[in-house]
């Protein structure tokens, strides 16, 4: 039988090209848009959250790939490009979502290269159950640094 679950955002314009973001789960901040769409600099934009809630919910999911391979991780690090096409309509989209994460796991008895195909394993279990990774129309490109640690 299927479930449902329901998330939530309030947005609330705050003046010229500037808006306030409350989520349901309790964080609260400013936003606008990005400097190339008449926006401003250091500051919270759609563009950061899409790419952010993609890079989360992959990391989030391999951490729980790890768990159930039985991976000893000993860190994860995931820079996340997303690449906007801006056609000549003005209209916009990501095309592309480019994962770079660095994994380091520690070897523990078994050979460094049995560890890596189950890091890989996990990699794509984490893309394969991303609620956001499968939502989003964007190539999904992951191009993972595994480092298996011998000691």
């Amino acid at each position: 039988m299927s479930r449902t679950a329901t998330y939530h955002t309030t947005v609330r314009w705050t003046g010229e090209h500037w808006g306030h973001l409350a989520m349901g789960n309790g964080p609260e901040m400013p936003f606008a848009p990005p400097p190339d769409a008449q926006g401003h600099a250091n500051v919270f934009t759609p563009e950061d959250a899409f790419v952010a809630a993609a890079n989360t919910c992959v990391m989030l999911m391999f951490i729980w790939a790890t768990e159930r391979f039985k991976l000893k991780l000993l860190s994860y690090e995931c820079r996340t490009e997303g690449t906007k096409l801006i056609k000549l309509d003005r209209t916009e989209i990501f095309t592309r979502l480019q994962f770079r994460p660095v994994i380091r796991v520690a070897a523990g008895d078994e050979s460094p290269a049995v560890v890596e195909a189950r890091v890989r394993r996990a990699l794509a279990s984490a893309q394969k159950y991303s609620l956001v990774a499968n939502s989003v129309k964007s190539e999904i490109v992951v191009e993972p640094e595994i480092v298996v640690d011998v000691r």
